[in-house]
């Protein structure tokens, strides 16, 4: 899912736990404090894959501007 110019992959990361993967839509890396990250993994492990799509989107809110600009 495409969000905010990142695409949004939830993943199982173990037996129920669920995470999130996030990445450039335009497939550049994500440059944080000079360091570029090809994907972010964020959040916690979550019960579902919608819970942790809903934090992958709270934290491209939270500091998408960031993430977006070297």
């Amino acid at each position: 899912m495409i969000y905010g110019g990142f695409e949004i992959q939830s993943f199982e990361a173990g037996r129920g736990l669920w995470h999130a993967r996030i990445q450039r839509a335009d497939q550049a890396p994500v440059v944080i404090d000079g360091m570029a990250f090809p994907t972010l993994e964020v959040g916690f492990a979550w019960s579902n894959p919608e819970a942790a799509i809903a934090d992958a989107k709270a934290h491209i809110d939270r500091f998408g501007p960031r993430l977006t600009n070297p």
